[in-house]
């Protein structure tokens, strides 16, 4: 497992959504120890966290930006 030791928020939003991709999928396909998938875990949270967060802060400049409030996802079916 080859895993980012820099801060969550040093990282730029591309590279944080790779390091969680890889996070997920060591959870899902490799045998780790209770120790090391609770640290993959906790590493996951952070970069959904932050990665959200980024996501958060490109909305509210796009509107910013437009003028206008962006249309919400219709996500019933």
């Amino acid at each position: 497992m080859d895993f980012s030791d820099i801060p969550v928020n040093q990282l730029d939003y591309e590279h944080a959504f790779v390091e969680l991709e890889k996070v997920i999928q060591a959870l899902e396909n490799e045998q780790v120890s209770l120790e090391t998938a609770t640290k993959l875990f906790e590493r996951g949270q952070e970069l959904t966290k932050y990665c959200e967060k980024l996501l958060d802060q490109a909305e509210l400049k796009v509107r910013a930006l437009t003028g206008e409030e962006l249309n919400q996802l219709d996500n019933e079916d």
